[in-house]
């Protein structure tokens, strides 16, 4: 068994949940509807050229990764920053850690950022009894309800405005609304303490330019502004992969971000951090670092083929399209990313043997790869991994019954008259009362319709129509 029993209880849940079912799907079909208009051929004309560069720009960029690197580091350190080099969440967490000591920190407020949920950085600190501070909205929300994020884009939007009225009369001292107007502006006053308070600042990176050593930060709120602005010490978390060659690289990119993620033309604030604050300048930290994490990215640069995987640039619009995610929900993804990109990159950064079902969650219908803003050929890299799983279970033993039927399948399949005598039975079988109900076809009939098959085949159907000429 692929799954374990916890895993496909905890799917039932989800699926036989009204109320996650309409948020979620609500949700992402509002998204995926913006992203449509943003994109139309109308609206953008050169939106498949700018895909196309994209993808190229990404490819160049990783086939040539040590360059660029170095040329970063080269930058960021010229204009007073530092770059430290982590092999896994545990050095990142130890670095933050060995700062914070050392400067006395205390807490730390921190922007929207899927690499450090990937290393779970807030457990880390807190375990040392430092107090890190969401900043924003939805990953407050999620902080405070103890709860991790449903979807890359949207981190809480698996809950109603009841829920987040629930989470904050419980939290916090404010009195209790369900307006969300209101329920933003409380979290706002709660947070702007914080932004006051903190001695460090951290965020992700939607993209390290090389040729300038600038942190590319996109956002809708302005909290990642003021992570990275107000706390004298700013530290920036980013995956190897985040690396763009030139600034007018970016112009491909952010055309392609805000359309992808949300339909906007461009989000709200794009900055531009390429060090502490210099000579007379009143804002900006004084201390200005990047975290450059590997944590299994540098064994998928390994592998020509499905190195693309490191290509994403975390827009979420593969979630959006993605009937998979869209019935089970981003909880039952084992990893910080969901949803089909996270089906493909976790099983690489941790190894296909943790959670094996993962690259069989799609049904290769091919929507997160018409919808990828930088072309990642999803289904492609689900199947070659699919194979991987099946290649582990033949070394160690599992998956006997599976290998037998497709011997036995196969061995059918080369003799066209059993072949054709095999699909009539099975035909009548599956036609006899209660037959959706036995073997694999219980769990198939159990949340769709099971269709008979039909009366004549179409080796019959066809037969007929030859001798009726």
């Amino acid at each position: 068994m692929l799954m374990k029993p916890e895993q496909e209880e905890q799917i039932r849940r989800t699926v036989d949940n009204p109320k996650i079912q309409l948020a979620v799907y609500s949700a992402t079909a509002r998204l995926k509807e913006k992203r449509e208009e943003a994109v139309a051929s109308e609206a953008l004309p050169e939106y498949q050229e700018l895909r196309t560069q994209a993808n190229r720009i990404k490819k160049h960029t990783l086939e040539n990764l040590d360059v660029y690197l170095e040329e970063f580091e080269a930058n960021v350190e010229a204009h007073g920053g530092k770059v430290i080099y982590a092999r896994n969440g545990a050095e990142v967490a130890d670095f933050i850690l060995g700062l914070a000591r050392e400067r006395g920190v205390r807490m730390l407020v921190k922007s929207k950022s899927m690499t450090t949920e990937e290393i779970h950085l807030n457990q880390r600190l807190e375990h040392h009894h430092l107090e890190a501070v969401e900043t924003d909205l939805g990953e407050y929300i999620i902080q405070l309800a103890h709860d991790r994020p449903y979807h890359i884009v949207a981190p809480a939007v698996h809950m109603t405005r009841q829920d987040v009225a629930d989470v904050f009369e419980k939290n916090l001292a404010d009195p209790r609304t369900e307006e969300p107007e209101k329920q933003a502006m409380i979290a706002r006053r709660n947070l702007r303490e914080k932004f006051l308070a903190a001695g460090i600042g951290i965020s992700g990176a939607n993209f390290l330019v090389a040729d300038s050593g600038a942190v590319c930060i996109v956002e809708n709120e302005g909290n990642a502004r003021l992570t990275t602005t107000a706390p004298p010490i700013h530290i920036a978390v980013a995956g190897l992969e985040k690396m763009i060659p030139r600034a007018r690289d970016l112009a491909v990119f952010l055309k392609l971000l805000g359309r992808s993620g949300t339909g906007q033309l461009l989000t709200v604030y794009t900055s531009f951090l390429s060090g502490p604050r210099r000579g007379r300048e009143a804002d900006g930290p004084g201390e200005f670092y990047v975290v450059l994490m590997d944590n299994g990215r540098t064994r998928l640069l390994a592998d020509a083929e499905k190195r693309q995987s490191l290509y994403c640039i975390r827009c979420g619009a593969c979630l959006n399209a993605c009937p998979v995610y869209r019935k089970i929900g981003g909880h039952n993804y084992p990893g910080a990313y969901s949803g089909p990109i996270g089906a493909i990159i976790t099983p690489q950064y941790e190894g296909i043997a943790k959670d094996p079902w993962l690259p069989f969650a799609s049904s290769l219908c091919g929507a997160c790869a018409e919808v990828c803003p930088v072309k990642i050929d999803i289904p492609k890299i689900l199947l070659d991994l699919r194979k991987e799983v099946v290649e582990d279970r033949a070394v160690h033993g599992g998956g006997f019954v599976e290998r037998k039927a497709f011997q036995m399948y196969g061995w059918l399949m080369r003799r066209p008259k059993l072949y054709a005598m095999a699909g009539r039975i099975a035909a009548k079988m599956a036609r006899l009362p209660g037959a959706a109900s036995i073997g694999p076809a219980a769990k198939w009939g159990s949340v769709r319709e099971v269709t008979l098959p039909a009366r004549k085949s179409f080796r019959d159907q066809w037969r007929e129509r030859e001798k009726s000429k």
